[in-house]
């Protein structure tokens, strides 16, 4: 069954009255004559940093299942609250969660792998209603059990989503329209990049880029799914850039704040753990710092550390840091900071080199 999927973030949801501004949106949409509509939506923002800490607050040790269960509620929730504004409309509206969706994934709880997808669920869902809203970055093992995709996989839901109902594209609404040479927060001038292959935003979001999921992007790469990138702003939407295969490659510069900086003994005992690393899809790259053998980490440090520790290659110090990465023709290249403020100064320097027509741009 043809569909749009659309996916919103955490920063769409900032405040409860934000629920009816999206609601207004899809209603839109359909009034417009879209086809029917699956929404996949994450937790309203900080709602899952406050889980997570809440949780701990009564047992630091809480296992991995059991996080994953209690993260995995924002989303709900978040879907109950878009059901409800969507509903006032006299729309057909229907919400699934990771025990309904049909998406099943091995129990590596915090970072789940995907291993078998079955549309009929939500295919019926489809048949019943005009919008099905879908709990992002949770799906069940095969024990029936809630785990959750990583962080900030709600991308991932919803590319999977489209996949398994045949869509040939996704469009991902954000609080910036598109893929950018920078971050245009911390760089203003920074262009946007209209269209873009899947390999290098995939490596982009590899070193720390928010834009995108680094697993959604593979997922569609792998399954042929265009991504589209948007945003909505004063009920204004802007198409920013496609992802797709017959993208460009772009220079770009990108500023990972909280990284996670892993020091190992040496460089053989820093390449063991990247290959522990690499089958899970864990965002994480070999460093050197002041000559020491690194991993940089630019999510999912707890899972990528809790790997570590059960195969038995520990680290010998573990630090945050800010991780700039410069992207040209040539492999990527790595800079550690220390700080926000000289990883951030660094970043615009790059900038400049790379676009020196830009450099002056008010």
């Amino acid at each position: 069954m043809k569909a749009n999927i659309l996916k919103f973030g955490g920063s769409s949801f900032l405040h409860p009255i934000d629920y009816n501004r999206i609601s207004s949106h899809i209603v839109g949409r359909l009034a417009a004559g879209a086809r029917k509509i699956v929404v996949v939506v994450s937790a309203m923002s900080g709602t899952t940093d406050n889980l997570k800490t809440m949780i701990l607050d009564v047992n630091n040790r809480a296992s991995p299942s059991n996080l994953d269960a209690a993260l995995a509620t924002g989303e709900m929730l978040s879907t109950c609250l878009l059901e409800a504004a969507i509903s006032q409309a006299g729309i057909r509206v229907t919400s699934m969660c990771g025990h309904t969706l049909g998406i099943r994934t091995n129990s590596d709880f915090g970072h789940a792998s995907i291993e078998h997808v079955d549309p009929e669920p939500l295919l019926t869902a489809l048949q019943r209603n005009d919008v099905v809203i879908a709990a992002g970055a949770q799906a069940i093992d095969q024990s029936g059990r809630l785990t959750t995709l990583g962080r900030n996989s709600s991308d991932l839901t919803a590319v999977v989503i489209a996949s398994m109902l045949g869509c040939e594209e996704c469009e991902i609404y954000s609080d910036v329209p598109g893929v950018f040479t920078a971050d245009p927060y911390c760089i203003p001038v920074a262009k946007l990049i209209p269209e873009i292959a899947y390999g290098a935003i995939r490596q982009m979001s590899r070193h720390g880029a928010k834009v995108l999921h680094y697993g959604a992007v593979r997922y569609a790469e792998l399954h042929g799914v265009t991504i589209i990138c948007k945003s909505l702003r004063n009920d204004e939407e802007t198409i920013g850039t496609r992802v797709c295969r017959d993208g460009q490659y772009a220079n770009s510069v990108v500023v990972a704040r909280g990284a996670t900086l892993l020091h190992f003994a040496n460089a053989a005992e820093r390449d063991q753990a990247c290959s522990i690393l690499e089958p899970l899809d864990v965002s994480g790259m070999p460093a050197d710092q002041n000559g020491i053998a690194c991993i940089c980490l630019t999510s999912d440090a707890d899972f990528a550390v809790q790997q570590l520790r059960s195969a038995g290659s520990l680290p010998i110090f573990q630090e945050s840091s800010t991780v700039i990465t410069e992207f040209t023709g040539n492999a990527p290249r790595v800079y550690v900071e220390s700080d926000d403020d000289s990883a951030i100064a660094l970043a615009r320097h790059i900038h400049d080199r790379l676009f020196p027509d830009r450099a002056h741009d008010v």
